[in-house]
């Protein structure tokens, strides 16, 4: 019964374990199926060899070179038979954790998108943007209508051109440019923001509104709205990243609490994590009346 059992189940169990739980993870690739292929002959031929090893005190198999080699081979191709059944249910165990974990993350992006459109424009700034063209309109008719058109341009943008997981960087880029625009009326003086882009935008896309938080969070805190650069806004495109940069000035006697228009840093941080995973790095300072946030997001 010994020798049954071993050479039955040995060659089995080596040739299912050493594919189902080595070989598959590490070579499972389509880079890698000759390095599968070489590999997996080796792991069955020796899940063979070790099978006619322990069945050599019972078959007396010692100096028959030619039975012992067809021995291993035998028992190398029932380690193959097993070896395929394995790399075969660990596939689907594979792909059945994929979709759960795909369903999450779509369900937590849901979770995240339903978040930023409710908070996707400060109601306030809305509210003192259409009076201040409201008030612009008896002074310089032309300058209102370019103010009015450029909020028009911000309510499509929200409502028709964020439901994508990207959108062009240079789409992004104009809604960041009419933002600012329409916040210089509020102010007499020019210098209070200040607003720099290095480098082309050309193909690249981003995630719809992903600097936007940090920038309306700017102009909700900064003080000294008279100082110049009070706000400072840049944005650096490289080959393979881009950074971004937002400071503004604030009292450090009043208590400054970072809400983001309800959108919290966690949740800012946690939409990183599920559009950048291992490709971005956020810091966030406040010092010295300075509050001040850097991104790095990292091609693919």
């Amino acid at each position: 019964m010994i020798p049954i059992a071993i050479f039955c189940f040995v060659p089995a169990l080596l040739g299912f374990y050493s594919f189902y739980g080595l070989l598959f993870k590490r070579y499972m690739h389509p880079h890698r199926i000759g390095w599968l292929f070489l590999t997996g002959v080796a792991a069955v031929l020796l899940s063979g060899f070790i099978s006619l090893l322990l069945l050599l005190p019972y078959k007396g198999l010692a100096g028959n070179w030619r039975q012992f080699a067809a021995l291993v081979l035998v028992t190398a191709g029932l380690a193959t038979i097993h070896g395929i059944i394995g790399l075969v249910l660990k596939g689907f165990i594979s792909w059945y954790n994929d979709i759960k974990i795909k369903e999450a993350l779509n369900r937590k992006n849901y979770e995240t998108s339903m978040a930023l459109i409710k908070a996707q424009i400060n109601p306030h700034f809305l509210f003192n943007t259409i009076n201040n063209i409201d008030i612009l309109i008896s002074k310089d008719a032309q300058k209102a209508s370019m103010y009015l058109n450029k909020l028009s341009g911000i309510m499509r943008f929200m409502l028709y051109e964020t439901d994508g997981e990207l959108i062009p960087l240079s789409r992004e880029m104009t809604y960041i440019d009419q933002y600012i625009e329409l916040q210089r009326i509020r102010s007499s003086n020019a210098g209070y923001v200040t607003y720099e882009v290095t480098g082309t935008p050309g193909n690249r896309m981003i995630a719809p509104m992903l600097f936007i938080s940090y920038i309306e969070n700017a102009f909700k805190h900064a003080e000294h709205k008279k100082a110049e650069k009070a706000i400072q806004i840049r944005l650096q495109i490289e080959t393979n990243r881009m950074v971004f940069v937002c400071r503004n000035l604030y009292s450090v006697t009043a208590p400054m609490k970072q809400e983001h228009n309800g959108l919290g840093n966690d949740l800012l941080q946690k939409r990183l994590q599920l559009l950048y995973p291992g490709r971005h790095e956020l810091s966030i300072t406040r010092e010295a009346g300075v509050y001040q946030v850097n991104l790095i997001l990292q091609d693919a």
